[in-house]
């Protein structure tokens, strides 16, 4: 019986996936047929399924973009980067899609090192440096053993040098790998969906209004209390806005 029906979970999962990729596919040839709003509906009927990808919320984000609708685009593009960092199309789509917002926030200024450092770490997913790591390890246990049998000076001198490097390397990357996923899952991040709104100095409705912020800015989120968000922007301005305004990333 558990034979019969780990394959049925089998085949349902892959017909789940064939549907999906037939799916997609029909929003493609709606979206170039300028049906935006029938390829987003397919699309995000993929996404009701539980599968998601950089490639699905890249195509959302378009459709939406084509709506001018500024911040579900911006929403699927930077969902879309969270998947595919540094993706050079899904940036620069991105880019296009933050010109049509009102609100200029200009991050603060940051050193050389701290530059190199978040393009760096930006350069894969924590997935992805993580298997560089373990593959930097298998290098590095093969290259040893290879040291440890070779009787060539040269040879031994080679094995040594390249696999104390793959240790380094994959130590390295065993650390990206740990940073960037303290900060999948604790750097929260939202878009503002409201046309509008007024972010105060307190979770309270009377409370005084410190700026005014428009839909498609991009936001930290710091803190919750009750209906109310804490949020931060990249320019360090802070302030409470109400939860159902903006759109967690």
């Amino acid at each position: 019986m558990k034979k019969i029906f780990i394959l049925l979970f089998i085949g349902f999962t892959l017909l789940g996936f064939s549907q999906n990729e037939e799916k997609f596919f029909q929003g493609r040839d709606f979206y170039k047929e300028a049906q935006y709003e029938k390829a987003i509906s397919v699309w995000e009927s993929i996404l009701d399924s539980g599968e998601h990808s950089a490639a699905l919320y890249f195509n959302l984000g378009n459709a939406y973009y084509k709506l001018h609708q500024t911040a579900p685009s911006i929403y699927f593009y930077e969902k879309a980067l969270l998947l595919a960092p540094n993706d050079k199309e899904i940036l620069n789509n991105l880019a296009f899609a933050q010109n049509m917002t009102i609100d200029a926030v200009e991050a603060l200024p940051q050193n050389i090192f701290t530059k190199w450092y978040n393009n760096s770490l930006g350069t894969f997913t924590f997935n992805g440096w993580a298997w560089i790591s373990i593959v930097c390890i298998l290098l590095f246990v093969i290259l040893f053993l290879n040291y440890y049998f070779a009787y060539s000076e040269f040879k031994k001198r080679f094995y040594f040098s390249t696999s104390l490097f793959c240790l380094i390397f994959g130590i390295g990357s065993f650390v990206f790998a740990y940073v960037s996923y303290e900060q999948f899952t604790n750097n929260r991040s939202a878009i503002i969906f409201a046309e509008s709104t007024e972010v105060r100095s307190e979770p309270l409705l009377r409370s005084q209004v410190s700026f005014t912020l428009h839909q498609g800015t991009k936001v930290s989120i710091t803190n919750e209390d009750g209906e109310w968000q804490r949020i931060e922007l990249a320019d360090g301005k802070e302030g409470w806005m109400l939860k159902t305004e903006l759109k967690e990333l």
